[in-house]
């Protein structure tokens, strides 16, 4: 399981639906928003600090 880097809900990476790459990482999302979110701005999320937890995505 990886962590959404935008709302902190776990994902599974075999069933995740939302990826991105980012300095040769690849993150997984719970949502296109999350995604959408992430790719406006990926160093914010990238860093690994923890989110927030603001649920964007209506799955939290």
């Amino acid at each position: 399981m990886a962590k959404d880097p935008v709302c902190g809900m776990m994902v599974d990476e075999k069933k995740a639906k939302f990826t991105s790459e980012y300095n040769g990482k690849t993150f997984y999302f719970c949502a296109a928003s999350c995604k959408a979110t992430f790719d406006k701005n990926p160093a914010k999320y990238a860093s690994g600090a923890s989110p927030g937890h603001s649920c964007c995505c209506g799955h939290c």
